[in-house]
């Protein structure tokens, strides 16, 4: 795998964006599970890893949910698009 696929390059951190998002009343959660090893349950499990768990723990510790559901409409979506943009600095 290309791990340099998975550069840290933004200069924000994932609390960063996720506590701007909540501000904005943007729902969030983060991502559940991650590294499955790193769960309490697992600390007396037998199991085995075969590579390096490094994108795992990016993923795990980077990654969050945008708050998306059936009664969303155009504008609420496009103002939760709009204040990621505004806090990355970026238009599309």
């Amino acid at each position: 795998m290309n791990n340099s696929l998975f550069k840290n390059a933004s200069p924000a951190s994932r609390r960063d964006l996720v506590d701007y998002l909540d501000q904005r009343k943007v729902g969030t959660r983060l991502l559940f599970a991650g590294n499955l090893v790193k769960q309490p349950y697992m600390k007396n499990q037998n199991y085995r890893i075969s590579e390096s768990l490094t994108v795992t723990d990016q993923i795990m510790n980077n990654t969050f949910w945008i708050g998306v559901q059936p009664a969303l409409g155009s504008e609420m979506l496009e103002y939760s698009a709009d204040c990621i943009q505004k806090f990355l600095g970026i238009k599309f």
